[in-house]
């Protein structure tokens, strides 16, 4: 008898399934009375159940789109395309909908990569700590949009009243925002944004912490970013208010001194404002670490306890702000700085507030 093409390569699914049944220990003529008793086309099920009837170039093809569409490892994408027959949009909504779940299975793995992001206006600045758990991950533009949207959000949501406030997580991850890439579209909560993603990319990704900061007097926010993969983006942010008593100042002057300074605070790291801000126990926990040092020099009394207070100076020069040597110029300091800035704008200007954030700090890596 002859047979049609269209009609043997049925036939052949057809024979190659009953041996696979057969070698479980079905007989073929119960294999054949199960695919009677289903209420579908048997042929139809044949072609769908074989992924070899989409070439090999082909599924290539879908990967790479599938992968562009959805940033999702190539593992993941093809076996959702294997799954849902090679149709790209099945498999598509497919990955979605595991999204949660394998987001899951990653949430225990150390997110100690990631970026900063920064938003700002006038008066205020918000940056946010997005992690991930590569700096691969931090390069991706899914990754990015998200850590970016947030930082927005944060400027965006209530003036929380503070001149510096701190959040974490839970200050944002119920809020909705609005996405507009084309792996993201639509409004959906942080928490539901930050769980696709970490599907999307493969990795856990946290939402970590932020903080907004303000001035509500005439002056400005300065914010310096290091390690910039695109504007508003880096892995560590320096922050500081500049304020001017006299409303008739010029704010662009406060602005070009006050975006170094906020480089000078990522590159030195200080822990306080003034000397005055320093606590009494950490001025003392520092003084008896000075003493017992110069007591082995074996010098007198009086030349130990000059040499306990000329290395008290030393201290406050690296720890304090204000005392740091300025390191775009280190014949003076910052509050020199500060004098130098007043006089050019004809107002005393003061540094009101100051902050530095990095990527993982704090983020045990064990």
């Amino acid at each position: 008898m002859a047979w049609s093409q269209s009609a043997r390569k049925p036939m052949i699914g057809l024979l190659f399934r009953a041996q696979q049944h057969a070698a479980r220990g079905y007989s073929y003529s119960a294999f054949q009375a199960h695919l009677s008793s289903s209420n579908v086309d048997q042929s139809a099920t044949l072609l769908r159940r074989f992924s070899s009837e989409v070439p090999a170039s082909e599924q290539m093809n879908l990967i790479k789109q599938l992968r562009e569409r959805t940033s999702a490892p190539i593992k993941d994408v093809k076996s959702s395309l294997v799954s849902c027959n090679w149709d790209i949009d099945a498999a598509q909504k497919d990955l979605r909908k595991r999204g949660v779940v394998l987001a899951a299975k990653k949430s225990s793995r150390t997110a100690a990569e990631g970026l900063l992001a920064i938003a700002q206006d006038e008066k205020r600045a918000a940056v946010v700590e997005l992690n991930c758990e590569t700096d691969f991950v931090a390069r991706n533009d899914v990754f990015q949009y998200l850590a970016s949207s947030l930082a927005k959000l944060a400027l965006s949501a209530r003036d929380p009243g503070e001149l510096v406030f701190p959040f974490g997580p839970d200050y944002l991850e119920n809020l909705n925002v609005n996405l507009d890439h084309p792996k993201l579209s639509g409004e959906t909560t942080v928490q539901s944004a930050v769980t696709e993603v970490a599907a999307m990319v493969g990795e856990n990704v946290k939402f970590r912490r932020g903080f907004i900061m303000s001035t509500t007097a005439h002056g400005v926010v300065c914010s310096y970013m290091h390690t910039c993969p695109q504007p508003g983006l880096g892995r560590l942010a320096g922050l500081i208010t500049l304020e001017a008593e006299d409303s008739n100042a010029p704010l662009d002057a406060l602005q070009r001194v006050g975006k170094s300074i906020a480089m000078h605070i990522v590159a030195t790291k200080p822990l306080f404002l003034s000397k005055e801000l320093v606590s009494a126990s950490a001025v003392e926990n520092e003084r008896d670490i000075l003493r017992t040092q110069a007591e082995s020099s074996g010098k007198s009394q009086m030349a130990m306890e000059k040499m306990v207070e000329g290395r008290l100076r030393k201290y406050f020069e690296e720890v304090v702000l204000l005392e740091q040597k300025y390191v775009v110029n280190d014949s003076t300091n910052i509050k020199s700085v500060l004098n130098d800035l007043s006089k050019e704008v004809g107002s005393k200007v003061t540094l009101g507030n100051f902050a530095r954030m990095e990527v993982g700090e704090g983020v045990s890596k064990a």
